[in-house]
């Protein structure tokens, strides 16, 4: 296993995918974004999410 990435604020383009599941941006953070899913954490640290792609 490598070690964790740091979350990251999102682009327009992840805030727009964001937008349409309900999410607001400036209130989540980046932490793995793939052709498949994107996992994000909320600013406080205390949720996790992940939303996937294409499916």
């Amino acid at each position: 296993m490598g070690k964790p990435t740091r979350p990251a604020r999102p682009t327009r383009r992840q805030k727009e995918e964001m937008k349409a599941w309900k999410l607001k941006p400036n209130t989540w953070l980046v932490v793995l974004d793939t052709d498949l899913e994107m996992a994000l954490v909320s600013k406080s640290g205390l949720k996790k999410r992940v939303i996937r792609r294409g499916a």
